[in-house]
């Protein structure tokens, strides 16, 4: 019989490409594959959160952002690939990713999109400013505060093909997210 708090959750995390102008951009400048990242709960991914756009209209409007394959830019950009990622970790970690993620939601006028940290970043140059992030930061410092990752895993500088490197992550998609989304 295994004790409360062993038990296994699963945690997502979605590493993409949009083919927005500032993803084309990103990746012609670092080489990547992939280069948003966001993290999800939920299987289906009808609820993930990151920092992107706003507006899937408007690419400067960025901040904390729930998103969704079936609506705002991942529905404007339909032909956006995926991998994505499953974390198994344990009921309390599944518990302290789900306070912090509605807690900063609950919250989310107080965080902006790191564009600076970003710029910089492609430059290998790191930039921190609290309560300012981009897509991966995010991904990182949820995963962080809940115990599930060590700062010491990645780079100072963390880029969303980084997440495809966790000794525990298992790749259970990989294609259109659309087509995961209505598969």
């Amino acid at each position: 019989m295994q004790q409360k708090g062993n038990e296994k959750q699963k945690v997502y995390i979605v590493v993409s490409q949009t083919g927005t102008i500032l993803s084309k951009v990103i990746r012609i400048v670092t080489g990547d594959t992939y280069n948003h990242a966001s993290i999800s709960l939920d299987s289906r991914m009808e609820t993930m959160y990151s920092f992107g756009r706003r507006h899937p209209y408007n690419p400067v409007w960025g901040g904390f952002v729930q998103e969704s394959p079936n609506s705002g830019t991942f529905k404007r950009f339909a032909e956006t690939q995926a991998v994505i990622l499953s974390l198994s970790v344990d009921e309390e970690q599944y518990g302290r990713i789900g306070e912090c993620l509605e807690r900063m939601y609950k919250n989310r006028k107080i965080y902006h999109y790191n564009y600076i940290g970003l710029f910089l970043a492609l430059f290998h140059k790191p930039y921190h400013h609290k309560n300012w992030y981009y897509c991966s930061e995010f991904v990182q410092e949820v995963l962080e505060q809940s115990g599930v990752v060590t700062k010491e895993m990645f780079e100072e500088i963390i880029k969303p093909m980084h997440f495809l490197k966790l000794p525990e992550a298992s790749v259970i998609y990989s294609g259109r997210l659309a087509d995961y989304a209505f598969g």
